[in-house]
């Protein structure tokens, strides 16, 4: 038994499996503050994901919500999950001998972009959604409250001042309803390669949306470790620039979230390749 885990909640997670782990390996990394585990008795594994916070509980609560609503063979295993207000739990098959990437090859990228495309042509019965509901929009939250973008020191305030307009008018111009599964949190370690095929984990974000920006939201993570720019992948969508790159500019400079440091660093990564994909798209000036 972990000794990080009380009684009830072991029993909560043995009961779940159908089998009492002998080995609880804790797994460190994401973003949120869930307790993480991989999990084996014999040939028997598992990953165990609890919630730890409240944040937490909500985002494993949804995910259980979209894993009762996804299938495809891009979908981990699911072993077990049970809903709950403070501590929910979910169990997938255990990856970590997976391939996660990066770094990025030519075949491994093509092979990732197959199967979200795949997943965005997947029927779904998840409930429509998109990647600004529920949350502030992108530029118009920049032009409201400029200056924790300008803290970053990307641009000048002369240059912001110029650009808002186009920007605000692109990323008004983008559709974020739509039909197609969508993920909306694609990231390299959110990708892992098995001899099943590409899976997809974490899909707490998960609805039925625009497929294009869905795929434009991983493109700029995908710059930062050294892929191909965005463009070259997602050709004349300066609205999905527009909006991806605000989405980041609202948020990457803003104070640190106490239970979930590490999220600010990976706007701020995202937010260095994203904008000067907007401006490119967008045809601004540089500076």
């Amino acid at each position: 038994m972990s000794q990080n885990l009380s009684p009830d909640t072991t029993a909560r997670v043995e009961k779940l499996l159908g089998w009492a782990p002998e080995h609880w390996r804790p797994v460190f990394g994401g973003y949120t503050p869930a307790a993480r585990y991989a999990v084996a008795a014999g040939e028997r594994t598992g990953f165990v994901k609890i919630a730890t916070t409240e944040i937490s509980a909500r985002q494993v609560n949804s995910e259980i919500i979209a894993y009762a609503g996804i299938s495809g063979p891009f979908v981990p295993r699911l072993l077990g999950a049970e809903p709950h207000p403070t501590t929910p739990i979910l169990i997938i098959e255990d990856l970590s001998s997976a391939t996660w990437p990066p770094p990025w090859t030519d075949e491994l990228l093509g092979r990732v972009l197959d199967t979200i495309a795949e997943m965005h042509r997947t029927p779904s019965m998840l409930a429509h959604g998109g990647l600004l509901q529920g949350r502030e929009a992108g530029w118009p939250s920049v032009a409201a409250k400029p200056d924790p973008f300008l803290s970053l020191g990307l641009v000048s305030s002369q240059w912001l001042e110029r650009a808002l307009p186009t920007l605000l008018a692109a990323e008004a111009a983008c559709p974020l309803a739509g039909d197609a599964l969508t993920h909306l949190d694609l990231r390299s370690d959110n990708l892992c390669v098995t001899a099943e095929g590409v899976k997809i984990i974490d899909w707490a974000e998960a609805c039925r949306s625009d497929p294009g920006v869905d795929l434009g939201f991983f493109l700029p993570s995908l710059a930062y470790e050294g892929g191909p720019l965005p463009e070259t992948i997602l050709p004349e969508r300066a609205d999905v620039a527009a909006t991806v790159a605000g989405f980041f500019a609202a948020r990457a400079g803003l104070p640190d979230i106490p239970l979930s440091p590490f999220v600010r660093r990976v706007q701020r990564e995202q937010l260095s390749t994203a904008l000067p994909w907007a401006i490119r798209a967008l045809g601004l000036p540089q500076s």
